[in-house]
């Protein structure tokens, strides 16, 4: 039997088990028919947070922003081609700082943008500053090797 995966839905939060291979096989939700990785991050909230933040078969990739900030809106499109780019290995979610000050401040986020790679509810990297794709694509490769 092939080994099974758990995936939370980017938008009902629903989780999804499917056997490992068929990640790349665009899969949609069980509960809503949404795709589970249509290549743009996911909109983080302390609703949806934690099932994201814990999931076990994907990591997931935080930009910890805010509207005002400039670098933020800079990074912004980069960090969105990222999520074409790197699901459905690694799910990205945006997390406005200003919307979600209590995530923030679990997070101890004191510089924006800052990015935080968690796996499994932990933290396992971390880097304050906007980047360019390649700078992000090192960045993510150095953390998640292939």
């Amino acid at each position: 039997m092939p080994e099974s995966i758990h995936i939370p839905c980017p938008k009902c939060g629903a989780i999804n088990r499917m056997p490992e291979a068929r990640r790349q096989d665009r899969p949609t939700c069980g509960k809503c028919g949404v795709s589970l990785f249509d290549g743009h991050p996911v909109t983080l909230t302390a609703g949806n947070f934690e099932r994201h933040a814990n999931a076990q078969d994907i990591p997931l990739l935080v930009d910890c922003w805010a509207s005002w900030c400039g670098p933020c809106r800079a990074m912004a499109p980069v960090f969105e081609a990222a999520a074409s780019e790197f699901e459905p290995r690694l799910r990205l979610g945006k997390l406005d700082t200003e919307a979600e000050p209590g995530l923030a401040a679990k997070f101890q986020i004191r510089a924006i943008p800052t990015l935080i790679l968690l796996r499994g509810g932990r933290e396992i990297a971390r880097h304050s500053g906007a980047m360019n794709a390649s700078m992000l694509r090192a960045w993510v490769h150095q953390h998640l090797p292939a």
